[in-house]
């Protein structure tokens, strides 16, 4: 299919200043896929956030960007901990910390899986959220077991909102503890939700809730109202059931 025919916007690679369209104008299938090209800029990637909008591309691929509905949020309060987890959360055999390995942890991300031989984070996405934690908007949350990191997520945050990008487990409950932690303490910090992109089924065993594309672009707007925490952040609560 050539450029021409397709019903979307191509943007040239240099281009920072054509603000990428409306989300509302989003295709149905592929879902949520609204144009292609651009940079992946620091300012680039900070408009698309904010206006609920991510890059998602394969290697080989050029930028594309998305805006799916409905669209996966966990709301700060929601988040489900099983009996099995909350028992990994209580043994206390791990220590987490924010921003300590932020590279690290989007290569671990990065790293092919047994269900997962390709990955999306390609190297160029690899600098793009590195400079994006350098400028103090993205952010990592990394879970430790005698030295070594077992699991962790990443993300960006702007506003009272915070966009997990991805996550990995290198132990049982790895990423869970991660995401039980961030929750406490994006809590702590009055944020009013987690993105978490597009439902899954284990989204949802965690709490997620679906929200048609509309609902959340409202909700996403109230969460832009407020200043940016930004980084390098670090983990001040005690509790990982913080109220």
């Amino acid at each position: 299919m050539t450029e021409a025919a397709l019903p979307i916007p191509w943007l040239a690679a240099d281009d920072e200043t054509t603000p990428l369209p409306d989300p509302e104008t989003a295709l149905a299938e592929p879902n949520g896929l609204l144009a292609i090209g651009a940079s992946l800029s620091p300012q680039r990637l900070e408009a698309a956030y904010r206006a609920g909008i991510f890059p998602w591309y394969s290697p080989g691929e050029p930028i594309l960007w998305w805006s799916p509905d409905p669209r996966a949020i966990i709301a700060m309060g929601t988040l489900h901990i099983s009996r099995s987890l909350d028992r990994a959360l209580r043994r206390l055999d791990y220590t987490v910390t924010l921003d300590h390995a932020f590279d690290a942890v989007v290569q671990a991300c990065a790293a092919p899986r047994a269900d997962q031989p390709g990955t999306w984070i390609t190297p160029d996405m690899q600098a793009a959220y590195s400079r994006l934690h350098t400028v103090g908007l993205a952010h990592s949350i990394e879970v430790w077991r005698d030295g070594a990191l077992i699991g962790g997520l990443y993300g960006v945050s702007l506003g009272r909102a915070f966009f997990g990008e991805s996550m990995f487990s290198r132990a049982t409950n790895g990423s869970k503890i991660a995401m039980a932690w961030l929750c406490a303490q994006l809590r702590a910090w009055e944020f009013h939700f987690l993105d978490c992109q597009m439902p899954t089924e284990h989204l949802s065993s965690l709490g997620a809730q679906s929200l048609p594309r509309r609902r959340f672009l409202l909700a996403l707007a109230a969460s832009q109202r407020h200043a940016t925490h930004l980084g390098p952040w670090t983990l001040d609560v005690k509790d990982y059931r913080h109220d």
